[in-house]
């Protein structure tokens, strides 16, 4: 029988039996290298090259050296990009689908689900002082501070208003914040062009332009992928739309946000705060302003999915089967740019790579 050669180029399986299944249907696989992701050096030759003649790549995040149109073109008979994660802003997708290659994500609940949990985590710290309140009363400060009051979200029957929430993406992750939220009796406004308003009705919250949302939100959350449209599409402009009392928390992709201009916008005070579970560029370097604004913002380690039974385990094995699924010539249930499922139909639909 003929081989099928994968090129694993992050693999992310201690277990190894994502490995095992696939030799066991008859893959060879090459593994690519953990230095390929780290900040220095272009790996793009190198990968490439390695990628000759491969049928399937596959593997977890790697933005240091993203899978590109050269490494896809170093492969006629390259079917499909596989990702153990939700996102695919390492891989030029709109190359992916001008060639006629599948793109598949992992959107597996454990993960999205945690992002949900982790964002409104980040916003009630923010909003309840829960850090201030903790380290006040260690410290030996004054019972019951006023100084330690935080904000009531929802409104009351006693005519208080409750504060908006403003939601910037209602994918997945967004409209599950949304549903979280609603039994708070909060304002919640929404913005995303790609969602019918049918949508927006059913999650019962109101549908609004950005600059509305930004104008009128007291905490603005960002749930959307990262691409053209949406690298730094928070900036000097859109922090000054925002009240001076409202927070901003980011747990999609850091170049979704001009960080230069949202540190400035904290330390000039046109911002109160922000929760930070991503940054443009990871690891947070030790000398970033962002690690010394105090309270001012919540961090995190881009770890807001991972909590106790998700991690990347079942994305694991969900790109596994895709893969296999691709390589029978079939179309796996998990295509990101569904766009070019007719083109790749017509190339490899129903056809082997083990009936080469």
């Amino acid at each position: 029988m003929n081989k099928a050669k994968v090129f694993i180029f992050a693999p992310l399986d201690p277990t190894g039996e994502s490995h095992r299944l696939l030799e066991g249907q008859g893959c060879e696989l090459v593994l690519g290298k953990a230095s390929w992701d780290t900040p220095q050096g272009d790996n793009e030759t190198e990968m490439a090259e390695i990628a000759k003649g491969a049928d399937a790549l596959v593997g977890t995040s790697i933005r240091s050296s993203p899978i590109t149109q050269k490494i896809m073109q170093s492969s006629r008979v390259l079917r499909i990009i596989a990702k153990y994660t939700i996102g695919v802003d390492d891989i030029d997708v709109e190359a992916a689908t001008e060639l006629g290659i599948m793109v598949t994500h992992a959107p597996t609940e454990s993960n999205w689900g945690g992002v949900a949990e982790g964002t409104i985590t980040a916003m009630l710290t923010l909003l309840k002082k829960v850090r201030e309140r903790d380290r006040h009363l260690k410290e030996g400060g004054a019972w019951r501070d006023s100084g330690m009051q935080g904000t009531y979200v929802g409104s009351r029957s006693d005519g208080y208003p409750g504060i908006t929430i403003g939601i910037i993406g209602i994918g997945r992750i967004g409209s599950r914040i949304a549903t979280l939220m609603r039994p708070w009796n909060a304002r919640i406004l929404a913005c995303d062009p790609y969602v019918l308003d049918s949508r927006f009705e059913e999650l019962g919250v109101r549908r609004v332009d950005l600059n509305t949302l930004l104008r009128e939100s007291d905490v603005v959350s960002l749930h959307v992928v990262l691409n053209r449209e949406t690298r730094h599409m928070m900036g000097p402009a859109q922090f000054a739309l925002m009240k001076p009392t409202a927070i901003v928390i980011n747990t999609s992709r850091g170049f979704c946000v001009n960080e230069a201009a949202l540190i400035e916008a904290l330390q000039k005070k046109k911002i109160a705060g922000a929760g930070l579970d991503v940054f443009e560029h990871e690891p947070l370097p030790m000398d970033s302003p962002l690690r010394k604004l105090g309270d001012k913002v919540v961090l995190s380690p881009h770890m807001v999915s991972s909590n106790v039974g998700s991690g990347l385990k079942p994305g694991v094995t969900w790109a596994t089967q895709s893969v296999l699924r691709a390589l029978r010539g079939e179309v796996p249930d998990n295509v990101y740019n569904k766009e070019v499922i007719p083109q790749w139909e017509s190339r490899f639909g129903g056809k082997s790579v083990w009936d080469k």
